[in-house]
């Protein structure tokens, strides 16, 4: 296990990624970020304090200074608690939740830079369960669990970048996870480099994601299971690379080439996916590649949904 790990770590970036053994992966949860949050601290040079309650969550989450802030039990919030830079924000074991309300990274004056997010369960928000916004970079978005609440489970946006969002589940959302502010914000082309992996998307409805403007976009072994409405939008001339995912009983994998709702079009690059009663995924135009960025390893596209349902989600870590 110690010298796989060594190698995967080592490994050169290459365009097509090697694969790994489905029980290997399995077996390795990440303790650091990797894709485009590689670098990601949180607040590990700060103290580390156990919050309860909305008040102490939004007091440790706004301060000034790093903090690791440990979760315990269930957190009801009235609406969004701000996240400055320099935070983690952990859910202790398998209870830990916000409820009611939701985190926002960053405000216009104060960015949401170096934040970790993991193992904490989200349900009934009043917007957003998390908003990345303001120019929030290197943010790490692991092993949680979005239930359904009135807007999107995640949304990225406003000039944001270099986030990954990895192994979570979104159990019945409906718009899961929104990339790019809008058709009429421009102002996001350059930005919005996203890695998407190992998520689970159990019957939720679309925006898995829903991208403008970001390129590269990477979207990669995902398990997209019962969908309503479709899996991937790249709109607005955005660039995806999606590779690996397992699709199932998914009315529309991708939309593309052909643009999305009131959306213009955007480019997709698919490969290596699986699609079991499932529509074609539409495709087109040329990409910049992830490995350009940064080294990853592919699992196979078949062991995908053992590997996600297995390891996807809270109590994981």
């Amino acid at each position: 296990m110690h010298a796989l790990l060594a190698v995967l770590l080592l490994a050169p970036a290459v365009a097509a990624p090697a694969v790994t053994a489905p029980d290997a992966r399995a077996a390795a949860v990440a303790s650091v970020a990797d894709g485009f949050a590689t670098g990601t601290t949180g607040g590990v040079a700060g103290p580390t304090v156990t919050v309860s309650n909305s008040a102490d969550l939004a007091r440790y989450a706004g301060a000034n200074t790093p903090y690791t802030i440990l979760i315990s039990g269930r957190i009801s919030a009235g609406g969004m608690i701000t996240v400055v830079a320099n935070k983690s924000i952990l859910g202790v074991g398998s209870t830990a939740e916000i409820t009611g309300g939701g985190l926002q990274l960053g405000t216009t004056t104060r960015p949401g830079n170096n934040v970790i997010i993991r193992n904490i369960k989200f349900s009934n928000a009043s917007d957003d369960s998390i908003s990345v916004t303001n120019k929030a970079h290197h943010v790490w978005i692991d092993h949680n669990e979005f239930l359904p609440g009135y807007d999107g489970s995640l949304d990225i946006k406003r000039q944001s970048t270099n986030v990954t969002v990895s192994w979570n589940r979104f159990s019945s959302t409906d718009k899961s996870m929104l990339l790019g502010h809008s058709d009429n914000y421009p102002a996001d082309v350059g930005y919005l480099r996203v890695t998407y992996h190992h998520n689970y998307f159990d019957g939720s409805n679309q925006r898995h994601p829903r991208v403008r403007f970001g390129e590269p976009v990477h979207v990669y072994n995902n398990y997209y299971r019962d969908i309503g409405l479709y899996g991937i939008a790249s709109t607005e001339n955005a660039g995806v690379v999606a590779e690996g995912n397992y699709f199932e009983d998914v009315p529309f994998p991708c939309h593309s080439t052909g643009g999305y709702a009131e959306s213009n079009p955007g480019r997709l690059v698919q490969r290596a996916n699986a699609f079991v009663r499932s529509g074609p995924c539409e495709a087109g135009g040329a990409v910049t590649e992830p490995s350009t960025f940064y080294a990853y390893t592919l699992d196979p596209a078949t062991s995908v949904p053992s590997l996600v349902t297995a390891g996807a989600g809270v109590g994981r870590i």
